[in-house]
């Protein structure tokens, strides 16, 4: 995992009113946030070296969470990613843990759970007690 001074959650969401909640709700655990509207502006620039967990709807224009999965894949494949999604699939879920997702929520979901969620995945050492953190 790349190490930053800071961690940094990257969100990707198309609605506006979720990117800016979870935006506000992850910024108050005292973690760094960036926001992107599409899969695509996170695969530019210099956003995936600086990420320490991402989390991202699944269904969204152009590029989905799943398509945004398999391509980060290819140059960060130990980043945590973390689905969200309005509109559930048990096969969706199912490809997305098989390629990798580190947790999978449906909306509307606990935001304690979430953020519970992102400390785990960005934190958790292999073996470690998930009751620590």
């Amino acid at each position: 995992m790349t190490v930053t001074s800071q961690p940094t959650v990257v969100i990707v969401d198309d609605d506006p009113r979720i990117r800016e909640s979870l935006e506000s709700l992850i910024e108050s655990a005292g973690l760094k946030v960036q926001t992107f509207p599409m899969a695509e502006d996170v695969l530019n620039g210099d956003v995936l070296a600086a990420a320490s967990c991402l989390v991202t709807d699944v269904r969204m224009p152009r590029m989905d969470g799943l398509a945004l999965q398999r391509r980060i894949r290819l140059e960060r494949p130990e980043l945590p990613i973390i689905f969200i999604t309005a509109h559930h699939d048990d096969r969706v879920e199912e490809r997305a843990f098989a390629q990798g997702a580190a947790f999978f929520f449906r909306k509307p979901f606990d935001a304690g759970e979430l953020l519970r969620a992102i400390k785990l995945a960005m934190y958790k050492l292999p073996g470690e007690n998930e009751d620590t953190l």
